[in-house]
């Protein structure tokens, strides 16, 4: 208040003198412009900001999303016949390879029943191979020939089918893994199509992520990723799958990630914050305090040009990190208000003062 009656003070005071001046004059002496005075009394109220020369710097433009981690392959390892069950070898949460068993049935009579096809096999192959005798010396119809090879085919048939119930006595791992569970225990009545443990394979593991529709054109199979579980765990991996239909609700893309595992110790199921970078972009480093809204809404950065005169740019945050946000959209070198960019306004000219107090010319 007492600014403005001050500057009003000046005002009346300056124009009184002019008129004056014209009294008491002579029409060879130059009178004061008004309008320099007015000026200078204009200058003299410009509103002070703090100002920092800033340099844009190469970036590559990253996204953090949030994602988790799930096994590359699960499995439930079901019987195929049914019987009691004799053994379980692996207990639950271990390891186990390929072929390794992981329950029995009970073989009952079905070991009897192999060596009964088998001996049914070799007496049909010596019928057979004297059939072949008699029917070279015309001793032995032909059909009689092909009834006995008929014969051997189906006992070799019989023998394959019953070293087949045999076999699946015992259920072994498909692929190398973790046993997660395990449903049923020794001495269970196991039919067709009981699970006897679901394995799941984590090596490697794969991190699972939405990507918004904006940027999923950035990336590239084989991308190299870096991720950082809720537990701790830094992973990287690379980019092998990228989704070609977007989520009807979410409008996101599926990526996969895949991370070697060989020790095991990154679980399935983990939340993970994953870092996609993007292509290299000139960006600046700013204080997220600086930020604000022009009239039409939009995120940006006031600075000054070389005439102190206030501009607006529009930004883009590429990045948010612990020392600043990088953003896009400033000139390579600018002058970026520090301090009182709340106060003006775009097309305002302003008072530059440096931190010390001092006040910086306007450069011509």
């Amino acid at each position: 208040m007492k600014k403005n009656l001050k500057v009003a003070s000046i005002f009346a005071l300056l124009v009184l003198f002019w008129l004056a001046s014209g009294l008491f004059t002579s029409p060879k002496t130059p009178t004061p412009n008004l309008l320099d005075a007015l000026q200078a009394v204009s200058d003299s109220s410009l509103p002070s900001v703090v100002v920092e020369q800033i340099r844009s710097e190469p970036r590559n433009q990253s996204r953090i999303l949030r994602g988790k981690t799930v096994s590359q392959q699960t499995a439930s390892i079901s019987t195929e016949i049914s019987g009691r069950v004799t053994s379980r070898p692996v207990a639950r949460g271990a390891r186990v390879a390929t072929g390794q068993i992981l329950c029995e049935i009970a073989t009952d009579d079905r070991a009897a029943l192999v060596a009964e096809a088998r001996a049914a096999v070799t007496q049909a192959e010596i019928e057979y191979n004297g059939a072949l005798v008699l029917r070279s010396d015309n001793l032995l119809a032909e059909a009689q020939a092909a009834q006995l090879s008929t014969r051997l085919e189906a006992a070799k048939a019989n023998l394959l089918r019953r070293e087949l119930d045999l076999s699946r006595t015992k259920v072994t791992a498909p692929f190398s893994g973790v046993v997660d569970t395990q449903p049923m225990v020794v001495g269970d009545l196991a039919r067709v199509g009981d699970v006897c443990a679901t394995l799941i394979n984590l090596d490697p593991i794969l991190v699972e992520v939405s990507v918004p529709e904006r940027d999923i054109g950035a990336l590239r199979l084989g991308e190299a990723v870096s991720a950082r579980t809720s537990i701790g765990n830094y992973l990287e991996g690379s980019i092998t799958f990228i989704g070609s239909q977007a989520d009807d609700v979410t409008r996101t893309y599926p990526i996969e990630v895949t991370v070697p595992n060989a020790d095991y110790q990154i679980r399935a199921g983990l939340t993970a914050a994953v870092h996609l970078t993007g292509e290299a972009v000139n960006a600046h480093r700013v204080s997220p305090s600086l930020f604000t809204l022009n009239d039409d809404g939009a995120l940006g950065l006031r600075t000054i040009d070389h005439e102190n005169r206030v501009e607006f740019y529009p930004v883009v945050i590429i990045e948010d990190s612990p020392d600043g946000a990088w953003v896009t959209g400033l000139p390579e070198n600018a002058r970026l208000i520090t301090l009182g960019h709340e106060f003006v306004a775009e097309g305002q000219i302003v008072e530059v003062r440096a931190t010390t107090g001092e006040v910086l010319g306007v450069s011509h």
